[in-house]
């Protein structure tokens, strides 16, 4: 070899270059180590670490015999990652426990076909391994630059039901996956669809009890934070948070299914019928206020409310405001019984159009028929128009004004869903010179059909207005009672002499009144009828109104509180009388609720009861 091979030069230049080569990586390793670390460590750990999420199941809506109106189905989708399989076999070196391995697993696919029911070839086609095309941004997935990675996941079966899932979990498959999602179902269909509301695509609850009560029926999402492999495979040694699933609570309602369906099949009849604007039909409990059934036309299928128009998903119990007509007249008799300024037996001029108030003449509503001396039973049965105002005026503006604000009027009943519009009463001072003549007899006035149902309500729970309820309780996932809604009374309208009087008054209206006719024998039926034009554009109508008879049975008992409102109802040749509209709506009604309750007959009131608070008429 030639000196000049190894020459001086040459070995510098060598050395020089492995010493650079060092260099390099040790800058590389500075910056990897040093400069770069955090973001590096960073991006490690999105690629390493994996939140799974378990979603909570949520809370069944019942009713408040524990019937089911809303709950969470689960569908489970069953799905094979085939490399799974081809790797845990590949893992073993002894071909004869690799063939025994893979003979158990055959075995365990052609059970799994059977429980699917489906061939055999189909199944085993699943676990075959198989590539897939990925962008171009997410290659080297599996090592390679070639636009294709591991097919990890191949659906097999979607809403696979619990109790098949389950035996499909004893199977213990190889490479076998899973993933769980809720979907609300509602087996009524449109049963209570204004009470219930709905859970929408994205899962947010809107309207009804879904909305109101979502605090205790959503639950809690558990999740599990852990480490995963290249293979996306859980490392349970790395496993830092576990947190349990703790799945929602139980809503139970005050309403019946069957006494709901009742009420749903007379609106459809009364849809069909009179095609009306909408109308809603209430029953509740007086003794406590809790209602037992809530509808209104019209309505719309729960499972399909992407279907529905939004007019079919409002709740027109509490979001529309009506004239409530003579319904109201129980306000101005109430009180003048209850102040003691008359007697079922005060008698009152109903046939003059005018009368002297307060130093001027005012004059009075027409009647719907003629009348001349009327007493005050005469008055209630009878609906006079003119009758009511002059018990108003004997109270005057502010004392009347005050016990229709007591009866519920001019606010909210605090209805528990929401949804609700304030009642509209304006204050004496903003009284023109006709107002106490016309508010007696239900004009000039705004309120929703709870708020007409709960003032009715004041005379059946023997003088007391309550809050609407509409939730019973609370059940925890074992089915344990964890808390309870008592009745909320609001005030104290009349004395309970003074509603049981106007209770027994009432009666006389389907006696011998407007709504002759509709009384059912031994269940002393006590109800007011109302039928109030419609103010359109700034002016009362003669073609539309608001028909309706609200009420309650036994009244010397009461049991149910039952409102029938009809707005604007198509009749033929006639007037939407409350008498001819919503009364036979109301009988139907309280006839099928009688024997359902299996409500126990009392005796007919007599005219000695009459007698004995002031006199027989």
């Amino acid at each position: 070899m030639s000196k000049g091979f190894a020459s001086n030069n040459r070995m510098t230049l060598l050395a020089m270059g492995v010493i650079a080569c060092f260099m390099g990586v040790g800058v590389r390793l500075v910056f990897l180590h040093v400069v770069d670390r955090d973001e590096l460590l960073r991006y490690l750990d999105r690629a390493r670490r994996q939140i799974v999420v378990e979603h909570a199941r949520r809370g069944t809506i019942l009713d408040s015999r524990g019937n089911l109106l809303a709950t969470s189905r689960s569908e489970i989708t069953i799905a094979v990652d085939p490399w799974a399989l081809a790797e845990y076999l590949e893992s073993d070196s002894n071909k004869v426990r690799r063939a025994r391995k893979c003979g158990e697993e055959l075995a365990k696919h052609a059970q799994l076909a059977a429980l699917f029911g489906l061939p055999a070839v189909q199944v085993e086609q699943a676990f075959q391994p198989a590539m897939r095309f990925i962008k171009p941004e997410a290659d080297r997935r599996d090592g390679k630059v070639d636009g294709l990675t591991n097919d990890r996941w191949v659906k097999l079966r979607e809403a696979v039901d619990e109790p098949t899932f389950r035996r499909i979990e004893a199977l213990n498959i190889r490479g076998l996956t899973h993933e769980r999602i809720y979907r609300r179902a509602y087996p009524g269909g449109a049963l209570a669809a204004h009470l219930i509301g709905y859970l929408n695509k994205e899962g947010t609850a809107v309207n009804g009890a879904e909305h109101h009560f979502d605090l205790y029926l959503k639950g809690q999402d558990g999740w599990i934070e852990s480490e995963k492999d290249g293979a996306r495979r859980e490392l349970a040694q790395f496993r830092t948070r576990e947190i349990a699933v703790q799945d929602g609570n139980d809503v139970v309602l005050t309403i019946d299914s069957v006494v709901q369906h009742i009420i749903e099949d007379e609106l459809k009849t009364i849809a069909v019928k009179y095609q009306p604007h909408f109308a809603t039909i209430i029953a509740s409990d007086p003794r406590t206020g809790a209602i037992l059934g809530l509808a209104n036309y019209p309505s719309f299928d729960l499972n399909n409310y992407n279907k529905a128009p939004l007019d079919a998903q409002r709740n027109y119990a509490v979001t529309d405001r009506i004239e409530p007509g003579s319904t109201f007249k129980i306000v101005a008799v109430g009180a003048a019984l209850n102040e003691g300024l008359v007697t079922p037996a005060s008698l009152f001029d109903c046939g003059s159009p005018a009368i002297d108030y307060k130093g001027r003449t005012l004059k009075l509503p027409k009647e719907d028929e003629p009348f001349s001396t009327l007493s005050v039973a005469d008055i209630v049965a009878h609906s006079s128009n003119r009758g009511a105002a002059q018990l108003a005026m004997l109270l005057g503006d502010q004392r009347f004004y005050d016990y229709a604000r007591k009866y519920g009027f001019g606010q909210t009943t605090a209805f528990p869903l929401g949804g609700e519009v304030r009642g509209l009463l304006e204050p004496p001072k903003k009284w023109d010179g006709l107002t106490i003549t016309r508010l007696p007899m239900g004009h000039a006035i705004d309120a929703t059909p709870l708020q007409i149902h709960m003032a009715m309500s004041v005379v059946a729970s023997g003088g007391v207005l309550l809050r609407p309820q509409i939730i019973k309780e609370i059940r925890d996932t074992n089915g344990t009672v964890i808390r309870t809604f008592a009745p909320e009374k609001r005030t104290q309208v009349l004395r309970p002499s003074t509603a049981a009087l106007l209770a027994q008054l009432l009666t006389g209206v389907v006696r011998e009144g407007t709504a002759k006719g509709f009384d059912i024998p031994g269940f002393e039926v006590a109800g007011k009828t109302g039928t109030t034009q419609k103010l359109i554009d700034g002016k009362y109508v003669s073609n539309h109104h608001v028909a309706s008879f609200v009420g309650f049975f036994p009244a010397s008992r009461p049991e149910v509180v039952l409102s029938v409102i009809v707005d604007d109802a198509k009749v033929t040749g006639s007037i939407a009388w409350g008498r001819v509209v919503a009364a036979p709506a109301f009988h139907h009604i309280a006839e099928q609720l009688i024997q359902y309750l299996d409500i126990k007959p009392v005796l007919p009131a007599t005219r000695n009861f009459l007698a004995l608070q002031g006199g027989a008429r």
